[in-house]
């Protein structure tokens, strides 16, 4: 039985994340056969792409109301992409930074860390509060999408709260997302079935199929490696908080560990960073904020005073490296190695508080 339940959950772990890989290959390519910027395209679906296993995850583990694998597993990749997949990333290459990754992403991502930390203190994220922090990501990218037409002027952390709270994303969709349909960059109205078939000569029936083949892989696969992780946990009565925080997350994880080798070997560091940044955002405020709509999510304490505490604080280290000549440096990538090897060490000793 334990030797059926380790091939299940490595069988969904390859599934998800070959699954996730292959998912937002064909939707990128529908994307811009369609005609959608390759900047709304890196935004939305890569910037998703490799979160896509713990969105998958989160959502699936919310149906069955397995909060403590969702924080788990949430709260542990955040650690891994800062402590472990920086680390790697400046190990093999120093990691140039500059002011805008730092006071706007950055930020960002402390600002969502922050907010969650403060959600989190009565013992459960609730649907309205998953609301919000859905709104926060729609904010977030409609934000980037407007300041990425703008040269000049600075667009921090504050330009956001401003940008969300006064509503100003209304405008960006009128200005930016309305519009029709563009097939190699010539407006196309779909008005009759042939010209339905025209857009389907450009290989979309094949890309379609491709994306239908993998998101139901995705969708098995995480079906098999959240029942694989509840079942480890069972069988060895060890906590889901513990089994989400350490083993899920470090499977889950593997698509941003992917992109930052391949960004870092080319000397891309910066591309590896970024793509950290941007999934820490998106798993709190996007997977967080779906998975608490749908059921809201119950906190333990070791997540209130242990977890996510050190989230804050690798996220605030590595913040402090970011600014620390403007790039992280492979001794900088050692100590945040060091910092995630003695989290994952840490959860020996503290199973008993869970």
């Amino acid at each position: 039985m334990v030797y059926v339940t380790i091939a299940l959950f490595v069988l969904g772990l390859i599934m998800l994340v070959k699954g996730s890989d292959e998912f937002v290959k064909a939707a990128a390519t529908i994307a811009k056969k369609l005609g959608v910027s390759e900047f709304v395209i890196g935004l939305t679906l890569v910037a998703l792409g490799t979160s896509i296993p713990e969105y998958a995850s989160a959502i699936f583990s919310s149906l069955k109301k397995e909060s403590g694998l969702i924080m788990g597993n949430i709260v542990g990749a955040d650690i891994a992409n800062i402590a472990s997949i920086t680390g790697i990333a400046a190990i093999f290459a120093v990691v140039r930074t500059n002011e805008k990754m730092l006071k706007r992403d950055g930020y960002i991502m402390l600002f969502a860390t922050g907010l969650l930390y403060v959600l989190v203190f009565n013992g459960v994220i609730s649907r309205i509060e998953g609301l919000v922090l859905l709104a926060l990501y729609a904010g977030y990218i409609l934000f980037l999408m407007e300041v990425d037409s703008r040269e000049e002027g600075k667009y921090h952390l504050w330009e956001f709260l401003n940008y969300f709270f006064k509503m100003k994303y209304i405008a960006t969709i009128r200005s930016r997302l309305i519009s029709g349909v563009r097939v190699n960059g010539k407006q196309v109205r779909i008005t009759s079935a042939r010209e339905m078939k025209e857009l389907f000569k450009e290989g979309l029936v094949k890309d379609f199929l491709v994306l239908m083949i993998s998101g139901v892989a995705v969708v098995l696969g995480a079906r098999f490696f959240v029942n694989g992780a509840i079942a480890f946990a069972e069988a060895f009565h060890v906590s889901k908080t513990i089994i989400g925080v350490s083993i899920f997350s470090m499977g889950t994880t593997l698509p941003e560990l992917g992109v930052t080798v391949a960004a870092a070997r080319k000397g891309f560091g910066n591309i590896a960073l970024g793509n950290v940044i941007g999934s820490n955002t998106t798993n709190i405020l996007l997977i967080l904020g779906t998975a608490s709509v749908i059921s809201p999510l119950k906190v333990i304490p070791f997540t209130i005073f242990y977890s996510l505490p050190y989230l804050l604080a690798v996220s605030v280290i590595l913040l402090i490296y970011m600014r620390s000549g403007w790039s992280i440096k492979r001794a900088e990538g050692f100590s945040l190695l060091f910092l995630y090897a003695f989290f994952i060490a840490s959860l020996v000793f503290l199973k008993g508080m869970v």
